[in-house]
């Protein structure tokens, strides 16, 4: 199979309603960051009815910078079992790999000797915290696998409590998601 990169409307391009991955404003704006900074250099993946396979948030983020082509490759090889599968595995299989901690931190204290702005890198202020200060609390990247994952569940009375709820918790660093029950 030949891969080749075509240029699409964003408007043509379809998100899988059934995406499980979630982006929230925090992320595309990152991604919409990295996009400015070094160009749009992931291409976003498709099937033949121009359907999102892979590449949700930077379709979102595209579309926030008011760019009207994208880069696409249209995946013809996927029965329909396939592209549900590879919408999560495209997702999940990047979460499982771990950080060389002394790689990174080289390369960061890098960067920031060349005045480089770090935000653009994805890393939170925390985060950066943990790998320059190995006894700070936050300890997230230090760990190359998760055991567990706790989760708490917040009742609000309205739309714009859990807005503010879950803004606030998005400032402590809290991974959030917002689920309807």
């Amino acid at each position: 199979m030949t891969l080749s990169v075509n240029y699409k409307k964003t408007e043509d391009l379809i998100p899988y309603i059934n995406n499980s991955r979630t982006h929230n404003d925090i992320h595309i704006k990152q991604i919409a960051s990295s996009i400015k900074e070094f160009g749009f250099t992931n291409p976003i993946l498709i099937d033949e009815d121009n359907m999102t396979i892979a590449g949700h948030g930077r379709l979102m983020a595209a579309k926030s910078l008011n760019i009207d082509e994208v880069p696409t490759i249209t995946l013809t090889n996927l029965n329909e079992e396939q592209r549900k599968a590879y919408v999560i595995a495209d997702n999940k299989l990047a979460l499982n790999a771990g950080w060389d901690i002394d790689i990174l931190k080289n390369e960061l204290q890098e960067l920031s000797d060349m005045d480089y702005n770090l935000d653009l890198i994805g890393f939170d202020i925390k985060e950066l915290e943990s790998i320059f200060d190995p006894l700070s609390d936050n300890t997230e990247l230090k760990e190359e696998k998760y055991e567990q994952i706790y989760n708490i569940i917040v009742n609000c009375d309205n739309e714009s409590e859990q807005e503010r709820i879950y803004n606030e918790l998005l400032e402590k660093g809290y991974q959030c998601q917002v689920q309807s029950l």
